[in-house]
């Protein structure tokens, strides 16, 4: 796993402050953490997640090519639910997935729509869910922003701030913070098989090819 070569997150949290931080809007970074994110497929993929004064940034790095692929920005004020569980899956899914995830969820009002559930490639689910990085327990120095349980206290207070500092008006402000399964809806997924089972969500020495 390159994440584990000498510098490569430290490099990877400069890129970040220089090429997806935008101070005005986002404030200043408080944490950073190194998880891995689940899509509604059951797709695992290696990600950077920061934690700003005023916002939640998803980041998609290559340690490879050392550069942010991309990024997603969720307003901590927008988040209204956070759910940490065991995942679980429907009753007849072929799938499984062991260990716990954190469900954050931006926008309690709006149901997916039918295509955006069933789109294996849609961005428009208003939630997104983490677990441990696959090397968690590998390196005692990564170890720290490794942590789910960790990351998940720090969002909680992170968010609770962000709601008392800026309100939005017409909006019941507060975050819910629930314990319970967090539900996978897939129930087949040759797709996210492969993915997972090759781990091409991770950024591994076989060329630039991370997910």
């Amino acid at each position: 796993y390159v994440i584990y070569n000498p510098g490569a997150f430290e490099q990877a949290v400069n890129d970040i402050k220089v090429s997806v931080l935008h101070t005005v809007d986002d404030g200043e970074i408080q944490s950073v953490w190194l998880l891995a994110e689940v899509d509604h497929w059951n797709n695992e993929r290696e990600r950077i997640v920061c934690l700003s004064e005023r916002s939640l940034l998803i980041v998609k790095y290559d340690f490879v090519t050392l550069r942010c692929e991309s990024a997603r920005r969720v307003p901590l004020n927008f988040i209204d639910t956070i759910s940490f569980g065991e995942f679980a899956f429907p009753p007849k899914s072929l799938l499984n997935r062991e260990g716990h995830g954190l469900r954050v969820h931006w926008d309690k009002l709006r149901e997916p729509t039918f295509l955006s559930r069933w789109n294996p490639w849609s961005t428009e689910l208003p939630y997104t869910t983490f677990t441990h990085h696959i090397m968690a327990n590998a390196d005692p120095n990564m170890a720290p922003v490794c942590q789910l349980e960790k990351f998940r206290e720090a969002l909680i207070e992170a968010t609770k701030r962000a709601h008392t500092a800026n309100p939005i008006p017409g909006r019941a402000n507060g975050v819910l913070v629930l314990e319970k399964p967090v539900l996978i809806e897939a129930v087949v997924g040759l797709m996210s098989t492969i993915n997972n089972q090759s781990r091409l969500g991770y950024c591994l020495a076989r060329g630039s090819v991370g997910f």
